[in-house]
């Protein structure tokens, strides 16, 4: 049964604080976008998910988390932010 998308939050938000280092991180995150892109999730609803997963990292305190948690939050917050960057301003292409 496929999971939907706030389940899929969660485990992306589980999957990334258990990650054993920051590369990792990057690579949870990548495959999750390729997989909405894949199963052709529209746009809006990608942006809305990013949006949705920097809300749920930014709940995260630093005193309740070990250091290795929070170091992958942090990075997961910037990799989220720099999509949402991307999902906002997509490149020019030139004719």
């Amino acid at each position: 049964m496929p999971l939907t998308l706030p389940e899929y939050r969660k485990k992306l938000v589980s999957d990334i604080l258990y990650a054993a280092s920051q590369g990792e991180v990057n690579k949870i995150i990548n495959a999750a976008i390729i997989a909405l892109e894949q199963n052709r999730v529209k746009l809006h609803i990608i942006t809305r998910f990013v949006d949705k997963m920097i809300e749920e990292l930014d709940a995260f305190s630093p005193m309740n988390k070990e250091a290795q948690h929070w170091s992958n939050i942090r990075m997961a917050r910037i990799l989220f932010n720099r999509i949402k960057n991307k999902l906002q301003y997509p490149p020019i292409k030139s004719a």
